[in-house]
């Protein structure tokens, strides 16, 4: 799974870029590689959900006190860490000249077995 975070600055994507990413998704979906992706509205449209000394909480956003937030996602079905590498690799260098903030994306496993814990 990769996360794409971002500072939220209420810049959209332009149609080129979006064009760029899908195609990129239709690439990697042709090759098996893709489950899922999609990017996220803003932040206050959004609510956050806290457990904590037993009780829970929720907060509507905007969350302006967060220095970055999650902007989209991606879910891949791949052999190794160094494929899902590659395919962020290229979702990024599909930024290039289409959008000026800065990114960056986590690439992370996600678990197979539930049983085995977090």
């Amino acid at each position: 799974m990769t996360i794409v975070k971002t500072r939220e600055t209420g810049a959209h994507p332009s149609p080129a870029l979006i064009e760029k990413i899908g195609k990129l998704g239709e690439e990697a979906a042709k090759k098996g590689a893709m489950v899922g992706m999609g990017g996220l509205l803003p932040t206050a449209l959004g609510a956050r959900a806290r457990l904590a000394n037993g009780k829970i909480t929720f907060t509507d956003g905007p969350f302006t006190e967060a220095k970055e937030i999650i902007g989209g996602y991606a879910i891949y079905d791949v052999g190794s860490k160094k494929e899902a590498i590659e395919w962020t690799k290229r979702f990024l260098e599909a930024h290039i000249g289409l959008w000026d903030q800065e990114l960056e994306v986590e690439v992370r496993q996600m678990m197979d077995d539930p049983s085995k814990g977090c």
